[in-house]
């Protein structure tokens, strides 16, 4: 009830919508070993179609079984344990494959450029998780795995893809702008100055399609994080809350991590002379 001022005048409040979620159902291994049953659909459809497509069905679908049953058991250790040293190297070795990922998908022959991308990444990632931590979450445990490994997981995810655009984009732009380039450093510009509109442009086009998420987001779709809270049994505001705070890191890592991976990028295309020096 709602009471104005001194007066006994009162309304009915809402109650806030909580609702007790029931814990979801674990899946037996028979129940798991049915669910394949949609993958011989897929694969009868494939045949019966000649599409060519069984093989890659077949190749994808036991690495993803191998690949998320490990993590499933590196997570229920982790979590069970709840060592720091074990957070810490899982966190690790997750931006390291995103980072040997990233600086294949950018240039292999770029030289020096694995280090580029492992620590742009690292800053606006990690940066980002300890500020939703800390500051945000606050949980008893600054270091609780619970937390930083789906947060890290999730926001790495996000980054390595708007990395892997900018440097694409940057890469392409200095190639097919070189004589431009050269055209300006003779003019006396720095290399900064130089390629400052092409790596605008390269952070633009990594950090768009992050921002056009942004807006359709709940509209469209149900993101990932959200649909497997909600699986988890977890309350919808929760749930919501998450997600909105989840979509505001990547936003944000994804820029830091653009802007700091385009300069990386511009670092190692120019020597000690100021010479554009492309692979």
């Amino acid at each position: 009830m709602f009471i104005i001022n001194d007066f006994n005048v009162s309304f009915p409040v809402p109650p806030f919508p909580c609702l007790a979620m029931p814990s979801t159902a674990p899946l037996e291994l028979w129940q798991l070993l049915a669910a394949f049953g949609l993958i011989a659909i897929a694969l009868s459809l494939s045949i019966w179609q000649q599409l060519g497509l069984t093989w890659n069905f077949m190749l994808s679908t036991g690495r993803a079984l191998l690949q998320l049953g490990t993590v499933g058991y590196v997570l229920a250790v982790a979590f069970t344990g709840s060592t720091p040293g074990l957070t810490l190297v899982l966190v690790l070795v997750l931006l390291t494959v995103a980072a040997i990922f990233t600086r294949n998908r950018i240039s292999p022959k770029l030289p020096r450029l694995l280090p580029v991308v492992w620590s742009s990444l690292g800053t606006g990632v990690i940066l980002t998780v300890l500020y939703a931590v800390v500051v945000v979450i606050q949980p008893a445990d600054p270091l609780d795995p619970r937390y930083w490994i789906p947060l890290t997981a999730g926001v790495l995810s996000s980054a390595t893809a708007t990395a892997g655009i900018a440097g694409e984009q940057l890469m392409a732009n200095l190639s097919q702008s070189r004589f431009d380039i050269e055209a300006r450093l003779s003019l006396g510009a720095t290399p900064a100055q130089a390629i400052a509109p092409y790596r605008r442009q390269a952070v633009r086009a990594a950090v768009l399609p992050t921002l056009n998420t942004l807006t359709i987001v709940g509209m469209v779709s149900l993101p990932g994080f959200l649909s497997g809270e909600l699986l988890g049994g977890v309350e919808p505001l929760t749930a919501a809350a998450y997600q909105t705070l989840l979509l505001i890191m990547i936003a944000c890592s994804s820029l830091v991590t653009a802007l700091l991976i385009t300069s990386g990028i511009r670092r190692r295309c120019f020597n000690a002379a100021a010479q554009l020096n492309l692979p």
